[in-house]
Formats: C-alpha cells, structure tokens, sequence
C-alpha cells in the first residue's frame, strides 16, 4: 500500500507504532491510533482501555483494539496519568475506524512532561516513515 492512501493530519504527533497525540490548550494529550493503523486492522470489534487515574510511562501498554484481524496493542506515547477515556468506544468501537483522528480518539493524558512530543514524529515525518514501511514491504513481496 502506498502511503498516499492514508490519512495523515497536520498538527498532531505521531509513534513508530501508529497512535497519534494531539495536545490540547490546557496541555493535556488525547491519544489514538493512525488512519494507516485502522486500515491495517480492518474492522475494529472491541477496544480494551485503560482506568481513569492510572499513572502510565512512555512506551507502556495502555489498552488494546480488536479487530476481525487481530488484537493489537495500543502504546503510551506519553508518560502520564489517564485523565478521561473515550466511553462512547465501549458501545460503538467502529468510531475508531469511522473516524481515528476525531471521534474515534481513545484517551486524554495529563503528561508529566509535555517536552517528550518531541520524540515523536511530526506528520511529514511520519509520513516519510510509512512511506519507509511501505517499500520494506513491497521489497518483501517480491522475495517470496
């Protein structure tokens, strides 16, 4: 897949393992998974979340999201403490595909260093990285 198929939204940070963040006014975080990580999934069938007030370090496991495909798990991007998380997702998981980067968000975190986005990718960073991805992948095809 070419990374031109993905959607990609300006102003958000983005992990190797495809959650995005948006940071809000009051410097907190909402924290979901990419527009290329929902179409990897396909249909999403159930999303495991994490309890309001739990504290969470960078690169932990804050829930998961099943598909028809796979159960995958979602990363911290952020270390933090959960401060809401989306309810709407228990009823409807499909909002996740219907709409990654709004409705479909998962978490918001109060970070207890904001600085760490700078790790992660800006959107035309990670878009080169899918690109990266998607020439791994299409240079794997043509071994087998």
């Amino acid at each position: 897949m070419a990374e031109e198929e993905f959607k990609i939204q300006e102003g958000l940070f983005y992990t190797k393992e495809h959650e995005w963040v948006k940071i809000t006014e009051q410097k907190r975080v909402f924290v979901g998974i990419t527009d290329y990580a929902v179409k990897m999934l396909r249909d999403i069938v159930y999303v495991s979340l994490p309890e309001v007030g739990v504290a969470l370090r960078s690169g932990e496991v804050l829930g998961s999201v099943e598909s028809v495909k796979a159960v995958s798990d979602i990363y911290a991007p952020l270390s933090g403490v959960v401060v809401r998380v989306n309810e709407k997702l228990a009823a409807a998981p499909e909002l996740i595909s219907q709409s990654p980067y709004d409705k479909g968000w998962i978490v918001e975190i109060e970070p207890s260093n904001i600085d760490e986005v700078k790790r992660l990718y800006t959107a035309s960073e990670y878009a080169a990285y899918l690109k990266e991805l998607s020439k791994k992948e299409s240079g794997d095809e043509s071994k087998k």
